[in-house]
């Protein structure tokens, strides 16, 4: 037996360059993550998207980015047209890697007509990557979780 396969990794072998070239670009087509959304909007002038938080009112008052706008998703359908633009683009959040409530807030914006992207690892990696957040309590920020965010969460490097 070779090592290709005994090999866990190289059991399936890897895409060709072309494929995983278009499936990397598709990738991205759909998905940001909090770095970027953080550095877009800190950014001087209009970000080019609206960040929408699909979280419950709990949760919102729990903590929210600031800026994002409030939509859950269960209310998407009814609500969307009146909070958000179709000729903005939409970045949804919810809580984090263990929760897809974005994913399905994105679909229904898409089915809606909306363009938009998932931000992946949601609230939960804004504020451990140690990004300004608001409360009831006014704006906070921890100190970055060294296991989630480099030295400069705001440039990681890639």
């Amino acid at each position: 037996m070779s090592a290709a396969t005994t090999n866990p990794v190289l059991l399936v072998a890897p895409a060709s360059p072309a494929e995983a070239a278009a499936h990397f670009r598709a990738s991205l087509a759909f998905h940001t993550d909090v770095s970027d959304v953080a550095a877009a909007l800190a950014a001087d002038g209009d970000p080019g998207f609206v960040l929408v938080d699909t979280r419950s009112t709990e949760a919102w008052d729990q903590g929210h980015v600031p800026g994002a706008v409030h939509l859950p998703t269960a209310l998407v359908p009814v609500e969307a047209g009146r909070l958000l633009d179709p000729a903005v683009p939409v970045v949804t959040y919810c809580w984090g890697p263990g929760c897809d409530g974005a994913a399905r807030a994105a679909l229904a914006l898409a089915e809606l007509g909306y363009r938009v992207k998932e931000m992946l690892g949601g609230y939960e990696y804004w504020v451990r990557e140690g990004f300004a957040h608001e409360t009831g309590r006014g704006v906070e920020r921890r100190p970055a979780d060294p296991l989630t965010a480099p030295v400069d969460a705001a440039d990681c490097g890639c």
